[in-house]
């Protein structure tokens, strides 16, 4: 672990201690609801640094190369439901503990994707002025991960006012502007460890190119925010001058239609997110197969050509990429699960991509189970799984 500069409210809250003591849809979660009563902890997370930490004037090429494996908290709050505080558990999930994160952390995960839905949790034009109470469970989260020497990738998720069209553009433009200058403003004394993510697979939902790669409208539109985000972060003072940026592909999509549109910004600090839960017909179909056989093309193909096509598109030309989303979902296939993320993340390696895996808490059921923590039971499901993701990461 490196030394850096402690924020302040992480120095006050160890003084305390000592002095004092991929979705849209709901998840399916672990039964008995009578565990999921929060964990209290006396120290207060929801204060960010008074004066900035010192932060490393370094291109993102070096900071993606510090990082090995990643977790989503996803389903929580980036879930829809409930009005104000109450989002986070709306979709069935348990409020988020600091003891969570640190078990997360305990588990050798070095970075962590925080997914927040922030529509809902704001106002009227022209401010768009964002709930405090939102934005001060939203730094708790934050400072979680933070206390634990984590990177931290904190993003907008589940927003349906970016729909990529000329029409909407304007206003979309106006509103992610006015949001992320909030933002930027509430972290700006945060070091490189928080990373922000402009967009979650902003796309044309609900229309026969919402998961194509998109058309050609889609991806200047999509292209556009992306430069309206970065104008906004860079303007907002602090140490957002030096932050590291991530600006999603259409819809973060691997497609190669969407990756050849991408334009990136003239900035040394800039990551590219993508998305890929591949092969589809293994880690994502409804109805796809439990079998994977890395010594099959067939299933393995997809992988090679995808972490090719970053590496001599992006990487090699000094654009670094993160894979913000991946996984498999459970078919009751453990052995097959681990062999595949082997393979997965050894291809990941090689190219120089960390990845982080979406887990939405999700164990039961016929939707998309790609749990592996069990955040009421703060237990690993899938012990062999999580030991294959850790070799194979580092």
């Amino acid at each position: 672990m490196k030394l850096r500069i402690l924020p302040l409210f992480i120095v006050g809250a160890l003084t305390c201690g000592l002095l004092g003591g991929c979705s849209d849809k709901p998840s399916d979660n672990e039964e008995n609801p009578e565990n999921t009563a929060p964990i209290t902890t006396e120290a207060d997370y929801s204060a960010t640094p008074s004066e900035p930490a010192q932060i490393r004037d370094i291109p993102s090429t070096e900071l993606v190369g510090e990082l090995t494996i990643g977790w989503s908290l996803g389903n929580t709050l980036d879930a829809t439901g409930g009005k104000g505080l109450s989002s986070e558990t709306s979709w069935g999930n348990p409020e988020t503990t600091k003891e969570m994160i640190d078990e997360i952390h305990e588990a050798g995960f070095d970075f962590i994707r925080i997914p927040v839905t922030w529509q809902g949790h704001f106002g009227e034009a022209p401010d768009y002025t964002i709930d405090e109470e939102w934005m001060s469970r939203v730094t708790e989260t934050v400072n979680y991960a933070i206390e634990n020497d984590m990177y931290v990738i904190l993003n907008m998720h589940h927003e349906d006012w970016h729909f990529p069209s000329y029409d909407n553009l304007d206003s979309a433009k106006a509103t992610l502007t006015a949001l992320w200058a909030q933002i930027a403003e509430h972290f700006q004394n945060y070091d490189e460890h928080l990373i922000f993510e402009g967009m979650n697979e902003p796309r044309k939902k609900g229309t026969n190119v919402e998961w194509s790669g998109g058309d050609a409208e889609g991806q200047d539109v999509v292209n556009q925010l992306n430069s309206a985000f970065v104008e906004a972060v860079r303007a907002s003072g602090g140490n957002n001058s030096l932050r590291h940026l991530m600006i999603p592909s259409y819809a973060a999509s691997s497609n190669s239609n969407a990756l050849n549109a991408v334009a990136i910004p003239d900035d040394d600090k800039i990551i590219l997110s993508v998305h890929a839960y591949i092969p589809n017909s293994f880690a994502l179909n409804n109805n796809g197969k439990k079998e994977f056989d890395s010594e099959n093309s067939s299933d393995t193909g997809v992988i090679d050509s995808l972490f090719n096509t970053l590496k001599t598109k992006f990487v090699d030309n000094g654009i670094p990429v993160i894979i913000g989303e991946f996984g498999a979902r459970s078919r009751d296939n453990e052995a097959e699960r681990a062999e595949w993320v082997s393979y997965y993340l050894t291809k990941a390696k090689e190219a120089g991509i960390p990845c982080a895996w979406w887990d939405n808490n999700a164990f039961f059921g016929d939707g998309e189970l790609f749990g592996l923590y069990d955040r009421r039971l703060r237990t690993w499901k899938f012990p062999d799984l999580l030991n294959a993701i850790m070799e194979s990461a580092k």
